[in-house]
């Protein structure tokens, strides 16, 4: 598939639920390029912002944006994938920032979280209203505040070790609706994960972002 948007910088990726101006510029100091998600133009030109591009199937979009923005809309016209899907999937760039799409329905949310271990995209970071939240790669380390919040929630049957929770997870089998790892902590200042195979959430606090983004891009990824 043609890559539509090929950014040699992080993008921030605007979805159609709540979006706060800080948020975004905090999101734009780390990753300048700006997408939306079909109808997060609508949230972006609230807030006086134009996105380089709009990908998705345009049923949330505007009519009179739509035009205005012209060129800089890809219509994917395809009804058996989600808007964040069909950005996952047509934009090319070191890492991705995903805002607005948790907090105005839960199933949004599920089914971004879906896509996160769907595309085995260990760079993408959902900034959400309480958390972060990424694909673990097969391994990364992280400091943390001793007590800081570190869950794992498994979107796919994997295997891990850690050092520097409070509960390792070696010879633990995750798997959804069997064994989880959310609400561990930091024990130590200096937290390491370790994967055996993609399907694993990390969901930590969201002062965190900018660590997160830093450090992803150094390991492999999934793909």
């Amino acid at each position: 598939m043609e890559t539509p948007v090929d950014s040699a910088a992080g993008v921030t990726l605007v979805g159609g639920g709540p979006l706060s101006a800080s948020d975004l510029d905090r999101a734009l100091a780390l990753a300048p390029g700006l997408v939306a998600a079909d109808g997060g133009a609508n949230a972006l030109c609230r807030i006086g912002r134009v996105p380089d591009h709009v990908i998705g199937d345009l049923d949330s979009l505007d009519s009179e944006l739509r035009d205005r923005l012209g060129q800089r809309v890809i219509h994917v016209p395809d009804q058996d994938s989600t808007d964040f899907d069909k950005c996952l999937s047509r934009i090319s760039a070191p890492f991705v920032i995903g805002l607005g799409f948790d907090g105005a329905r839960l199933d949004h949310t599920l089914a971004a979280m879906t896509s996160l271990a769907r595309y085995r995209r260990a760079r993408v970071v959902l900034l959400c209203a309480d958390d972060i939240c990424f694909l673990a790669p097969p391994q990364i380390a992280l400091d943390l505040p001793v007590g800081a919040r570190v869950s794992l929630f498994p979107m796919a049957a994997v295997t891990g070790r850690s050092t520097g929770l409070h509960w390792p997870i070696s010879g633990l089998q995750f798997a959804p609706a069997q064994m989880i790892g959310t609400s561990n902590h930091a024990a130590q200042a200096r937290v390491r994960l370790e994967f055996d195979g993609p399907g694993m959430l990390i969901l930590l606090e969201r002062d965190c972002l900018e660590q997160v983004v830093r450090r992803l891009p150094e390991g492999p990824d999934w793909r």
